[in-house]
């Protein structure tokens, strides 16, 4: 049996990549993030997620990139907004694809794990850069360039098998896997009680997408959500 690394943020997509890389025959190793982060009830998220989908391991890799901000997610002096418009968001964290995608090919070398699973996307999502396929595609080469693939002719594959689907395509592809969607949360900006404030853009991409999907929104919210 290969392999996989694959991203696990607590939220609804990469719960869905998780359990899309079970589908495909891969032993899978999570790896989750404590960044920073103001939803740090992710993480808690997370450790469950990859247990009820069968994850031979879960591992949660601390690094604290609050120490310079410049981001709402992860800089407290700055608001989660109600709502994105056009541009590069608040809420994109500086790297954090690229951090984290380095340090799951620190953790497959090591693993002989050459397959990596994250669930970016590149419609119904806020704009961030560090979701996009050149990005993706880059870094594969450049991963392959900085490890002992070079030598040892071998490659990484980054799988996005979410990278062109819509939230609600996610959501029933996720469905027909088995991911049980109220184990995950996607809000920027929870309250004390992990409720979902219902106002950031994730929170509103989620419930249109469960709304589109045709299946009820399994989340808590602390105010109604306008699909």
């Amino acid at each position: 049996m290969k392999r996989a690394i694959v991203l696990l943020s607590g939220g609804l997509d990469s719960a869905t990549c998780l359990a899309k890389a079970r589908a495909e025959g891969f032993e899978c190793y999570a790896l989750s993030f404590d960044y920073g982060q103001r939803h740090r009830n992710e993480i808690t998220a997370s450790q469950k997620i990859a247990e009820a989908l069968g994850a031979k391991e879960f591992r949660c890799f601390k690094l604290d990139l609050a120490q310079w901000g410049g981001s709402a997610l992860t800089d407290d002096s700055i608001d989660v907004p109600e709502y994105e418009g056009a541009g590069i968001p608040v809420t994109y964290v500086p790297a954090r694809n690229m951090v984290f995608l380095s340090l799951a090919v620190a953790w497959g070398e090591v693993l002989g794990a050459h397959d990596i699973f994250i669930g970016v996307n590149s419609v119904d999502y806020s704009g961030y850069p560090d979701c996009r396929k050149n990005f993706i595609s880059s870094f594969a080469e450049t991963a392959r360039l900085g490890t002992c693939a070079v030598d040892e002719n071998w490659k990484w594959t980054i799988h996005t098998p979410l990278q062109e689907l819509s939230k609600a395509e996610i959501i029933k592809l996720g469905t027909s896997l088995g991911v049980d969607y109220s184990m995950t949360t996607s809000c920027y900006n929870p309250d004390a009680d992990g409720h979902a404030c219902g106002h950031c853009d994730s929170c509103y991409l989620r419930h249109r997408g469960f709304a589109e999907a045709g299946v009820e929104d399994p989340t808590v919210y602390s105010v109604n959500v306008k699909n």
